[in-house]
Protein backbone atom coordinates (compact mmCIF):
# COMPACT_ATOMS: atom_id res chain seq x y z
CA UNK A 1 0.00 0.00 0.00
CA UNK A 2 1.20 3.48 -0.80
CA UNK A 3 0.33 5.61 2.21
CA UNK A 4 -0.73 9.21 2.01
CA UNK A 5 1.97 11.80 2.32
CA UNK A 6 2.18 13.57 5.62
CA UNK A 7 3.44 17.05 6.23
CA UNK A 8 6.47 17.12 8.47
CA UNK A 9 6.11 19.11 11.72
CA UNK A 10 7.93 22.38 12.07
CA UNK A 11 9.79 21.72 15.30
CA UNK A 12 13.52 21.68 15.20
CA UNK A 13 15.09 18.34 14.52
CA UNK A 14 16.88 16.65 17.35
CA UNK A 15 19.65 14.25 16.65
CA UNK A 16 18.35 10.97 15.34
CA UNK A 17 20.39 7.86 15.15
CA UNK A 18 21.15 7.35 11.44
CA UNK A 19 19.50 4.33 9.90
CA UNK A 20 21.98 1.64 9.02
CA UNK A 21 19.53 0.48 6.34
CA UNK A 22 18.58 2.30 3.15
CA UNK A 23 15.14 3.93 3.56
CA UNK A 24 14.02 3.05 0.04
CA UNK A 25 14.93 -0.56 0.68
CA UNK A 26 12.95 -0.45 3.91
CA UNK A 27 9.92 0.94 2.09
CA UNK A 28 10.11 -1.80 -0.49
CA UNK A 29 10.15 -4.46 2.20
CA UNK A 30 7.41 -2.91 4.32
CA UNK A 31 4.54 -3.56 1.92
CA UNK A 32 2.61 -5.33 4.64
CA UNK A 33 -1.10 -6.17 4.20
CA UNK A 34 -3.46 -3.34 5.00
CA UNK A 35 -7.20 -2.63 4.99
CA UNK A 36 -8.71 -0.48 2.28
CA UNK A 37 -11.38 2.06 3.15
CA UNK A 38 -14.34 -0.30 2.65
CA UNK A 39 -12.69 -3.14 4.53
CA UNK A 40 -11.99 -0.75 7.41
CA UNK A 41 -15.61 0.41 7.34
CA UNK A 42 -16.89 -3.18 7.33
CA UNK A 43 -14.72 -4.01 10.33
CA UNK A 44 -15.87 -0.81 12.02
CA UNK A 45 -19.53 -1.90 11.70
CA UNK A 46 -18.76 -5.11 13.56
CA UNK A 47 -16.73 -3.33 16.22
CA UNK A 48 -19.53 -0.81 16.66
CA UNK A 49 -22.12 -3.58 17.15
CA UNK A 50 -19.84 -5.22 19.71
CA UNK A 51 -19.85 -2.03 21.75
CA UNK A 52 -23.65 -1.77 22.03
CA UNK A 53 -25.08 -1.87 25.54
CA UNK A 54 -26.23 -5.32 26.74
CA UNK A 55 -29.37 -6.49 24.94
CA UNK A 56 -29.38 -3.54 22.53
CA UNK A 57 -29.98 -5.39 19.28
CA UNK A 58 -30.77 -2.36 17.15
CA UNK A 59 -29.65 -2.86 13.58
CA UNK A 60 -29.61 -6.65 14.10
CA UNK A 61 -33.32 -7.49 13.95
CA UNK A 62 -34.74 -9.12 10.85
CA UNK A 63 -38.29 -9.62 9.63
CA UNK A 64 -38.87 -12.77 11.70
CA UNK A 65 -39.44 -13.28 15.42
CA UNK A 66 -38.66 -16.06 17.92
CA UNK A 67 -34.99 -16.36 16.84
CA UNK A 68 -35.95 -19.10 14.40
CA UNK A 69 -34.30 -18.26 11.11
CA UNK A 70 -30.72 -18.57 9.93
CA UNK A 71 -30.08 -14.88 10.61
CA UNK A 72 -31.02 -15.04 14.30
CA UNK A 73 -28.91 -13.25 16.86
CA UNK A 74 -26.78 -16.28 17.69
CA UNK A 75 -25.62 -16.55 14.07
CA UNK A 76 -24.83 -12.86 13.75
CA UNK A 77 -22.90 -12.77 17.03
CA UNK A 78 -20.90 -15.91 16.30
CA UNK A 79 -19.95 -15.03 12.76
CA UNK A 80 -18.99 -11.51 13.77
CA UNK A 81 -16.56 -13.13 16.21
CA UNK A 82 -15.30 -15.34 13.39
CA UNK A 83 -14.75 -12.25 11.21
CA UNK A 84 -12.71 -10.71 14.01
CA UNK A 85 -10.64 -13.88 14.25
CA UNK A 86 -9.96 -14.01 10.51
CA UNK A 87 -9.14 -10.32 10.25
CA UNK A 88 -6.82 -10.43 13.25
CA UNK A 89 -5.05 -13.58 12.08
CA UNK A 90 -4.61 -12.69 8.43
CA UNK A 91 -4.68 -8.90 8.12
CA UNK A 92 -3.88 -7.17 11.42
CA UNK A 93 -1.99 -9.71 13.55
CA UNK A 94 -0.03 -7.01 15.38
CA UNK A 95 -3.14 -5.26 16.71
CA UNK A 96 -4.75 -7.43 19.41
CA UNK A 97 -6.07 -4.22 20.95
CA UNK A 98 -8.55 -3.95 18.08
CA UNK A 99 -9.98 -7.43 18.51
CA UNK A 100 -9.78 -8.89 22.01
CA UNK A 101 -12.38 -6.80 23.82
CA UNK A 102 -14.93 -6.89 20.96
CA UNK A 103 -14.51 -10.68 20.66
CA UNK A 104 -15.11 -11.01 24.39
CA UNK A 105 -18.14 -8.73 24.09
CA UNK A 106 -19.67 -11.07 21.52
CA UNK A 107 -19.20 -14.04 23.86
CA UNK A 108 -20.97 -12.12 26.61
CA UNK A 109 -23.76 -11.16 24.24
CA UNK A 110 -24.38 -14.71 23.03
CA UNK A 111 -24.88 -15.76 26.68
CA UNK A 112 -27.82 -13.35 27.00
CA UNK A 113 -31.23 -15.03 27.54
CA UNK A 114 -32.47 -12.95 24.60
CA UNK A 115 -30.33 -15.16 22.39
CA UNK A 116 -31.14 -18.64 23.74
CA UNK A 117 -34.53 -18.74 25.50
CA UNK A 118 -36.12 -19.70 22.20
CA UNK A 119 -34.91 -23.18 23.15
CA UNK A 120 -37.52 -23.51 25.91
CA UNK A 121 -40.16 -23.60 23.16
CA UNK A 122 -38.24 -25.23 20.31
CA UNK A 123 -37.26 -28.12 22.60
CA UNK A 124 -40.93 -29.15 22.85
CA UNK A 125 -40.93 -30.33 19.26
CA UNK A 126 -44.12 -30.99 17.28
CA UNK A 127 -42.60 -29.21 14.29
CA UNK A 128 -42.75 -30.46 10.71
CA UNK A 129 -39.62 -32.60 11.09
CA UNK A 130 -40.05 -33.91 14.65
CA UNK A 131 -43.75 -34.40 15.25
CA UNK A 132 -43.15 -38.14 15.25
CA UNK A 133 -41.55 -37.67 18.68
CA UNK A 134 -44.77 -36.25 20.14
CA UNK A 135 -44.73 -33.37 22.58
CA UNK A 136 -41.43 -33.24 24.44
CA UNK A 137 -40.73 -31.70 27.86
CA UNK A 138 -39.70 -28.06 27.64
CA UNK A 139 -36.01 -27.47 28.36
CA UNK A 140 -34.40 -24.40 29.89
CA UNK A 141 -30.77 -25.50 29.72
CA UNK A 142 -29.78 -24.43 26.19
CA UNK A 143 -26.76 -26.70 25.83
CA UNK A 144 -27.69 -29.94 27.60
CA UNK A 145 -29.61 -31.73 24.83
CA UNK A 146 -29.63 -31.04 21.06
CA UNK A 147 -29.56 -27.30 20.09
CA UNK A 148 -26.11 -27.64 18.52
CA UNK A 149 -27.15 -24.57 16.51
CA UNK A 150 -26.44 -22.62 19.69
CA UNK A 151 -24.18 -24.65 21.97
CA UNK A 152 -21.43 -25.13 19.38
CA UNK A 153 -21.15 -21.42 18.72
CA UNK A 154 -20.56 -20.78 22.42
CA UNK A 155 -18.04 -23.64 22.53
CA UNK A 156 -16.11 -22.56 19.43
CA UNK A 157 -16.12 -18.87 20.32
CA UNK A 158 -14.77 -19.46 23.83
CA UNK A 159 -11.99 -21.77 22.64
CA UNK A 160 -11.15 -19.53 19.66
CA UNK A 161 -10.87 -16.57 22.05
CA UNK A 162 -8.50 -18.55 24.29
CA UNK A 163 -6.33 -19.50 21.32
CA UNK A 164 -6.19 -16.07 19.69
CA UNK A 165 -5.46 -14.06 22.81
CA UNK A 166 -3.96 -16.66 25.16
CA UNK A 167 -6.56 -15.62 27.68
CA UNK A 168 -8.00 -18.50 29.75
CA UNK A 169 -10.94 -16.38 30.93
CA UNK A 170 -13.52 -18.97 29.86
CA UNK A 171 -11.55 -21.90 31.26
CA UNK A 172 -12.50 -20.87 34.78
CA UNK A 173 -15.32 -22.93 36.37
CA UNK A 174 -18.68 -21.33 35.65
CA UNK A 175 -17.25 -18.78 33.20
CA UNK A 176 -19.88 -19.75 30.65
CA UNK A 177 -23.11 -19.29 32.58
CA UNK A 178 -26.60 -19.41 31.14
CA UNK A 179 -28.76 -17.47 33.57
CA UNK A 180 -32.32 -16.14 33.75
CA UNK A 181 -33.42 -13.92 36.61
CA UNK A 182 -37.11 -13.21 36.01
CA UNK A 183 -38.96 -10.64 38.11
CA UNK A 184 -42.47 -12.05 38.06
CA UNK A 185 -42.24 -15.81 37.60
CA UNK A 186 -40.01 -18.76 38.32
CA UNK A 187 -38.76 -17.75 41.75
CA UNK A 188 -35.02 -18.28 41.95
CA UNK A 189 -34.55 -18.18 38.20
CA UNK A 190 -32.44 -20.58 36.21
CA UNK A 191 -28.68 -20.98 36.21
CA UNK A 192 -26.57 -23.46 34.25
CA UNK A 193 -22.82 -23.29 34.73
CA UNK A 194 -20.16 -24.45 32.28
CA UNK A 195 -16.70 -23.50 31.16
CA UNK A 196 -14.96 -24.00 27.83
CA UNK A 197 -13.68 -27.49 28.68
CA UNK A 198 -16.82 -28.81 30.36
CA UNK A 199 -18.96 -27.54 27.47
CA UNK A 200 -16.52 -28.99 24.95
CA UNK A 201 -16.54 -32.36 26.76
CA UNK A 202 -20.33 -32.37 26.88
CA UNK A 203 -20.61 -31.70 23.15
CA UNK A 204 -17.91 -34.24 22.34
CA UNK A 205 -19.66 -37.05 24.21
CA UNK A 206 -22.96 -36.11 22.61
CA UNK A 207 -21.24 -36.44 19.25
CA UNK A 208 -19.75 -39.82 20.21
CA UNK A 209 -23.13 -41.11 21.43
CA UNK A 210 -24.61 -40.21 18.02
CA UNK A 211 -21.92 -42.22 16.26
CA UNK A 212 -20.35 -38.98 14.99
CA UNK A 213 -23.30 -38.38 12.68
CA UNK A 214 -23.91 -35.12 14.46
CA UNK A 215 -26.00 -33.49 17.17
CA UNK A 216 -29.51 -32.28 16.43
CA UNK A 217 -30.48 -28.64 16.19
CA UNK A 218 -34.22 -28.86 16.73
CA UNK A 219 -35.14 -32.27 18.18
CA UNK A 220 -34.75 -35.02 15.56
CA UNK A 221 -33.06 -32.67 13.04
CA UNK A 222 -29.34 -33.23 12.44
CA UNK A 223 -28.17 -30.51 10.07
CA UNK A 224 -24.82 -31.05 8.37
CA UNK A 225 -23.86 -27.40 8.45
CA UNK A 226 -24.52 -26.90 12.15
CA UNK A 227 -22.21 -29.81 12.94
CA UNK A 228 -19.29 -28.11 11.25
CA UNK A 229 -19.18 -25.66 14.15
CA UNK A 230 -18.41 -28.14 16.96
CA UNK A 231 -15.67 -29.59 14.74
CA UNK A 232 -14.11 -26.13 14.57
CA UNK A 233 -14.51 -25.90 18.33
CA UNK A 234 -12.81 -29.27 18.84
CA UNK A 235 -9.90 -28.08 16.72
CA UNK A 236 -9.39 -25.00 18.85
CA UNK A 237 -9.61 -27.20 21.93
CA UNK A 238 -6.75 -29.24 20.41
CA UNK A 239 -4.74 -26.09 19.65
CA UNK A 240 -5.13 -24.84 23.22
CA UNK A 241 -4.93 -28.06 25.22
CA UNK A 242 -3.35 -30.56 22.85
CA UNK A 243 -4.85 -33.83 21.69
CA UNK A 244 -6.62 -34.77 18.49
CA UNK A 245 -10.35 -34.56 19.09
CA UNK A 246 -10.98 -32.82 15.78
CA UNK A 247 -9.31 -35.55 13.74
CA UNK A 248 -11.18 -38.27 15.63
CA UNK A 249 -14.53 -36.55 15.07
CA UNK A 250 -13.96 -35.72 11.40
CA UNK A 251 -12.91 -39.30 10.67
CA UNK A 252 -16.03 -40.52 12.46
CA UNK A 253 -18.18 -37.93 10.70
CA UNK A 254 -17.07 -39.04 7.23
CA UNK A 255 -17.72 -42.67 8.12
CA UNK A 256 -21.15 -41.92 9.58
CA UNK A 257 -22.27 -39.80 6.64
CA UNK A 258 -21.11 -42.39 4.12
CA UNK A 259 -24.42 -44.13 4.86
CA UNK A 260 -26.36 -41.11 3.56
CA UNK A 261 -23.94 -39.16 1.42
CA UNK A 262 -22.52 -35.73 2.16
CA UNK A 263 -23.78 -34.75 -1.32
CA UNK A 264 -26.95 -35.75 -3.10
CA UNK A 265 -27.06 -37.23 -6.59
CA UNK A 266 -27.07 -33.70 -8.09
CA UNK A 267 -23.85 -32.73 -6.32
CA UNK A 268 -25.46 -30.50 -3.69
CA UNK A 269 -24.88 -30.86 0.04
CA UNK A 270 -27.53 -32.84 1.84
CA UNK A 271 -29.17 -30.56 4.38
CA UNK A 272 -30.29 -32.74 7.30
CA UNK A 273 -31.27 -36.14 8.60
CA UNK A 274 -34.34 -36.94 10.67
CA UNK A 275 -32.65 -38.77 13.51
CA UNK A 276 -35.46 -41.12 14.44
CA UNK A 277 -36.51 -41.97 10.89
CA UNK A 278 -32.94 -41.81 9.55
CA UNK A 279 -34.33 -40.01 6.53
CA UNK A 280 -32.54 -37.39 4.45
CA UNK A 281 -34.25 -34.03 4.00
CA UNK A 282 -32.76 -31.82 1.28
CA UNK A 283 -34.76 -29.10 -0.46
CA UNK A 284 -34.09 -28.76 -4.16
CA UNK A 285 -33.82 -24.95 -3.94
CA UNK A 286 -31.32 -24.14 -1.21
CA UNK A 287 -28.18 -22.34 -2.42
CA UNK A 288 -27.34 -21.44 1.17
CA UNK A 289 -27.05 -25.15 2.03
CA UNK A 290 -24.24 -25.51 -0.52
CA UNK A 291 -22.35 -22.33 0.24
CA UNK A 292 -22.67 -22.25 4.04
CA UNK A 293 -21.64 -25.88 4.26
CA UNK A 294 -18.73 -25.46 1.85
CA UNK A 295 -17.44 -22.31 3.54
CA UNK A 296 -17.20 -24.13 6.90
CA UNK A 297 -16.20 -27.62 5.75
CA UNK A 298 -13.33 -26.05 3.81
CA UNK A 299 -11.63 -25.63 7.19
CA UNK A 300 -10.99 -29.38 7.54
CA UNK A 301 -11.88 -30.94 4.16
CA UNK A 302 -10.66 -28.41 1.58
CA UNK A 303 -9.95 -30.74 -1.33
CA UNK A 304 -13.48 -32.16 -1.24
CA UNK A 305 -15.02 -28.69 -1.06
CA UNK A 306 -12.94 -27.28 -3.92
CA UNK A 307 -13.76 -30.29 -6.11
CA UNK A 308 -17.50 -29.66 -5.95
CA UNK A 309 -17.62 -25.87 -5.58
CA UNK A 310 -17.44 -24.94 -9.32
CA UNK A 311 -20.51 -27.00 -10.21
CA UNK A 312 -22.45 -25.68 -7.23
CA UNK A 313 -21.62 -22.06 -8.02
CA UNK A 314 -22.53 -22.61 -11.67
CA UNK A 315 -25.92 -23.98 -10.60
CA UNK A 316 -26.92 -20.93 -8.57
CA UNK A 317 -25.13 -17.91 -10.06
CA UNK A 318 -26.88 -15.27 -12.13
CA UNK A 319 -25.32 -12.42 -14.07
CA UNK A 320 -26.15 -8.94 -12.87
CA UNK A 321 -25.77 -5.58 -14.62
CA UNK A 322 -22.39 -4.22 -15.66
CA UNK A 323 -20.47 -7.44 -15.14
CA UNK A 324 -21.73 -8.04 -11.63
CA UNK A 325 -22.91 -11.38 -10.32
CA UNK A 326 -25.59 -12.48 -7.88
CA UNK A 327 -27.42 -15.64 -6.83
CA UNK A 328 -30.69 -16.39 -8.58
CA UNK A 329 -33.76 -16.08 -6.39
CA UNK A 330 -35.36 -19.28 -5.17
CA UNK A 331 -38.61 -19.91 -3.35
CA UNK A 332 -38.68 -19.98 0.45
CA UNK A 333 -38.08 -23.38 2.01
CA UNK A 334 -41.15 -22.64 4.12
CA UNK A 335 -43.96 -21.84 1.65
CA UNK A 336 -46.23 -20.48 4.39
CA UNK A 337 -43.53 -18.05 5.59
CA UNK A 338 -42.66 -15.71 2.71
CA UNK A 339 -40.87 -13.39 5.14
CA UNK A 340 -38.14 -16.03 5.42
CA UNK A 341 -36.81 -14.87 2.05
CA UNK A 342 -33.44 -13.34 2.85
CA UNK A 343 -30.09 -12.51 1.33
CA UNK A 344 -28.38 -15.47 2.97
CA UNK A 345 -27.98 -17.30 -0.36
CA UNK A 346 -26.01 -14.33 -1.66
CA UNK A 347 -24.15 -13.75 1.59
CA UNK A 348 -22.98 -17.32 2.07
CA UNK A 349 -22.04 -17.58 -1.61
CA UNK A 350 -19.76 -14.57 -1.18
CA UNK A 351 -18.25 -16.05 1.98
CA UNK A 352 -17.70 -19.36 0.21
CA UNK A 353 -16.05 -17.68 -2.79
CA UNK A 354 -13.70 -15.86 -0.42
CA UNK A 355 -12.78 -19.07 1.41
CA UNK A 356 -12.12 -21.20 -1.69
CA UNK A 357 -10.20 -18.35 -3.32
CA UNK A 358 -12.58 -17.67 -6.24
CA UNK A 359 -11.50 -14.05 -6.41
CA UNK A 360 -13.21 -13.18 -9.71
CA UNK A 361 -16.61 -14.35 -8.47
CA UNK A 362 -16.11 -12.62 -5.14
CA UNK A 363 -15.18 -9.33 -6.80
CA UNK A 364 -18.23 -9.46 -9.07
CA UNK A 365 -20.53 -10.25 -6.12
CA UNK A 366 -19.16 -7.41 -4.03
CA UNK A 367 -19.66 -5.04 -6.97
CA UNK A 368 -23.29 -6.23 -7.15
CA UNK A 369 -23.69 -5.53 -3.43
CA UNK A 370 -22.14 -2.10 -3.73
CA UNK A 371 -24.30 -1.11 -6.70
CA UNK A 372 -27.63 -2.80 -5.90
CA UNK A 373 -27.98 -3.37 -2.16
CA UNK A 374 -27.99 0.12 -0.64
CA UNK A 375 -24.47 0.24 0.83
CA UNK A 376 -24.44 2.68 3.70
CA UNK A 377 -21.77 4.66 5.53
CA UNK A 378 -22.69 5.57 9.13
CA UNK A 379 -20.16 7.07 11.55
CA UNK A 380 -17.31 5.32 9.82
CA UNK A 381 -19.16 1.99 9.52
CA UNK A 382 -19.98 0.36 6.20
CA UNK A 383 -22.90 -2.07 5.90
CA UNK A 384 -26.02 -2.97 3.92
CA UNK A 385 -29.29 -2.08 5.72
CA UNK A 386 -32.32 -4.34 5.86
CA UNK A 387 -34.46 -4.40 2.74
CA UNK A 388 -37.59 -6.58 2.73
CA UNK A 389 -38.51 -6.19 -0.94
CA UNK A 390 -37.37 -9.30 -2.84
CA UNK A 391 -36.60 -7.77 -6.26
CA UNK A 392 -36.41 -4.38 -7.96
CA UNK A 393 -38.38 -3.22 -10.99
CA UNK A 394 -35.96 -5.08 -13.24
CA UNK A 395 -36.46 -8.33 -11.39
CA UNK A 396 -33.00 -8.30 -9.81
CA UNK A 397 -32.76 -9.49 -6.20
CA UNK A 398 -32.40 -6.67 -3.66
CA UNK A 399 -33.42 -8.31 -0.38
CA UNK A 400 -31.08 -7.64 2.49
CA UNK A 401 -31.16 -8.98 6.04
CA UNK A 402 -29.03 -7.96 9.05
CA UNK A 403 -27.03 -11.19 9.08
CA UNK A 404 -25.90 -10.67 5.50
CA UNK A 405 -25.67 -6.88 5.66
CA UNK A 406 -23.76 -6.67 8.93
CA UNK A 407 -21.80 -9.88 8.91
CA UNK A 408 -21.58 -12.13 5.86
CA UNK A 409 -20.50 -9.53 3.32
CA UNK A 410 -17.97 -8.19 5.82
CA UNK A 411 -16.76 -11.78 6.30
CA UNK A 412 -16.33 -12.17 2.53
CA UNK A 413 -14.56 -8.84 2.20
CA UNK A 414 -12.14 -9.37 5.10
CA UNK A 415 -11.39 -13.06 4.66
CA UNK A 416 -8.39 -14.26 2.65
CA UNK A 417 -8.28 -17.36 0.39
CA UNK A 418 -8.32 -20.37 2.68
CA UNK A 419 -8.66 -18.07 5.68
CA UNK A 420 -10.71 -20.40 7.86
CA UNK A 421 -8.62 -23.41 6.81
CA UNK A 422 -5.43 -21.63 7.82
CA UNK A 423 -6.97 -20.61 11.13
CA UNK A 424 -8.06 -24.23 11.68
CA UNK A 425 -4.53 -25.44 10.98
CA UNK A 426 -3.18 -23.03 13.60
CA UNK A 427 -1.71 -19.73 12.51
CA UNK A 428 0.32 -18.82 15.57
CA UNK A 429 2.91 -20.22 17.93
CA UNK A 430 4.94 -18.90 20.87
CA UNK A 431 6.94 -16.68 18.53
CA UNK A 432 3.86 -14.66 17.59
CA UNK A 433 3.00 -13.94 21.21
CA UNK A 434 6.54 -12.60 21.82
CA UNK A 435 6.42 -10.13 18.91
CA UNK A 436 5.77 -6.40 19.31
CA UNK A 437 2.12 -5.43 18.88
CA UNK A 438 -0.30 -2.58 19.50
CA UNK A 439 -1.76 -3.29 22.94
CA UNK A 440 -3.33 0.06 23.80
CA UNK A 441 -4.92 2.87 21.83
CA UNK A 442 -6.96 6.02 22.39
CA UNK A 443 -10.50 6.15 21.00
CA UNK A 444 -11.60 7.30 17.56
CA UNK A 445 -8.86 5.54 15.60
CA UNK A 446 -9.08 2.92 12.87
CA UNK A 447 -6.08 0.62 12.51
CA UNK A 448 -5.46 0.01 8.83
CA UNK A 449 -2.16 -1.86 9.07
CA UNK A 450 -0.49 -3.83 11.87
CA UNK A 451 2.11 -6.33 10.77
CA UNK A 452 5.40 -7.41 12.30
CA UNK A 453 7.93 -8.98 9.96
CA UNK A 454 10.30 -10.99 12.10
CA UNK A 455 12.68 -11.59 9.19
CA UNK A 456 13.33 -7.88 8.66
CA UNK A 457 12.63 -6.63 12.18
CA UNK A 458 10.00 -4.13 11.04
CA UNK A 459 6.63 -3.32 12.58
CA UNK A 460 4.38 -1.71 9.95
CA UNK A 461 1.42 0.26 11.29
CA UNK A 462 -1.10 2.63 9.76
CA UNK A 463 -3.80 4.62 11.50
CA UNK A 464 -6.62 6.90 10.40
CA UNK A 465 -9.16 9.01 12.31
CA UNK A 466 -12.44 7.13 12.29
CA UNK A 467 -14.65 9.99 11.17
CA UNK A 468 -11.97 11.81 9.17
CA UNK A 469 -11.68 14.59 11.77
CA UNK A 470 -8.20 15.35 13.08
CA UNK A 471 -7.54 14.19 16.62
CA UNK A 472 -4.75 13.72 19.13
CA UNK A 473 -3.90 10.03 19.03
CA UNK A 474 -1.93 7.84 21.39
CA UNK A 475 -1.08 4.20 21.05
CA UNK A 476 1.03 1.71 22.95
CA UNK A 477 3.35 -0.93 21.53
CA UNK A 478 3.91 -3.88 23.84
CA UNK A 479 6.86 -6.29 23.85
CA UNK A 480 8.92 -3.44 22.42
CA UNK A 481 12.17 -3.33 24.34
CA UNK A 482 15.37 -5.34 24.20
CA UNK A 483 15.40 -5.90 20.43
CA UNK A 484 18.29 -3.59 19.53
CA UNK A 485 18.45 0.05 18.54
CA UNK A 486 15.37 1.27 16.76
CA UNK A 487 14.07 4.05 14.56
CA UNK A 488 10.49 5.19 13.92
CA UNK A 489 9.50 6.53 10.52
CA UNK A 490 6.32 8.59 10.29
CA UNK A 491 5.12 8.59 6.67
CA UNK A 492 8.64 7.59 5.62
CA UNK A 493 10.36 10.33 7.64
CA UNK A 494 12.57 9.33 10.57
CA UNK A 495 11.12 10.98 13.70
CA UNK A 496 12.35 9.02 16.73
CA UNK A 497 15.07 6.62 17.75
CA UNK A 498 16.38 4.80 20.76
CA UNK A 499 18.51 2.03 22.11
CA UNK A 500 17.34 -1.32 23.48
CA UNK A 501 16.01 0.26 26.68
CA UNK A 502 15.66 4.01 26.18
CA UNK A 503 14.10 6.68 23.99
CA UNK A 504 17.02 8.81 22.74
CA UNK A 505 15.34 11.34 20.46
CA UNK A 506 12.09 12.42 18.84
CA UNK A 507 10.97 15.14 16.49
CA UNK A 508 8.33 15.78 13.83
CA UNK A 509 5.57 16.73 16.27
CA UNK A 510 5.31 13.38 18.01
CA UNK A 511 6.03 12.48 21.62
CA UNK A 512 7.55 9.12 22.44
CA UNK A 513 8.08 7.71 25.92
CA UNK A 514 8.69 4.44 27.71
CA UNK A 515 6.07 3.16 30.17
CA UNK A 516 7.14 -0.11 31.75
CA UNK A 517 7.49 -2.64 28.92
CA UNK A 518 5.57 -0.52 26.43
CA UNK A 519 6.51 2.28 24.07
CA UNK A 520 3.87 5.02 24.00
CA UNK A 521 3.58 7.22 20.91
CA UNK A 522 1.45 10.39 20.89
CA UNK A 523 0.88 12.27 17.66
CA UNK A 524 -1.65 14.46 15.86
CA UNK A 525 -3.64 12.27 13.47
CA UNK A 526 -4.90 14.28 10.51
CA UNK A 527 -5.44 11.48 8.01
CA UNK A 528 -4.10 8.09 7.04
CA UNK A 529 -0.68 7.93 8.66
CA UNK A 530 1.96 5.24 8.53
CA UNK A 531 4.21 4.39 11.45
CA UNK A 532 7.11 2.09 10.68
CA UNK A 533 9.30 0.84 13.50
CA UNK A 534 12.64 -0.56 12.34
CA UNK A 535 14.95 -2.45 14.66
CA UNK A 536 18.59 -2.54 13.62
CA UNK A 537 19.41 -6.24 13.53
CA UNK A 538 23.12 -5.45 13.19
CA UNK A 539 23.02 -4.30 16.83
CA UNK A 540 21.64 -7.61 17.93
CA UNK A 541 24.45 -9.58 16.31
Amino acid sequence: MRLAERQQGGDSALELKPLSQDVDAIRARSEAPSLDVVQAGSLRRILELSERLPDDWSGMLGPTTLQEDFGALRFQLAYMAYVLALTHAHRLPAAPVVFQKPFDNFIQKILSPDVWTYWHYVSTGRGPFNKSLGELPAQWNPVEVDNIMYSAYVQSMALMYHYLFRDPKYARPGALSFSIKPLFWGEGGKLFLYDETSLNDHIYWNMVERGYLGIACEPNCIFQVCNQIPIIGFRFHDLVYGGNLAREVTDGYLAAWSEFGILNEMGHYNMMIQERERTLITPDQAPWADFWMAALMHAWNPDFVREHYPKQMAAWRMDGPDGTLTIRPVRSIAPNRPELISARDFGWAAVCASEVGDEETLARMLRYADSMLQPTWERGSYYYPRQDEPVNASGMPITMDPHTGNVLLAYARLNVPGGLAKLYDGVWNDEHFAEPAVVGMSSGIDVRQAWFDNATGMLSLAFAPRDQRALAAEFEIGRFWGRGTWTILLDDVAVASGDPGTVLSSTGGIAVRREDERLVIALPLNGLTSVLVVWDRSDAR
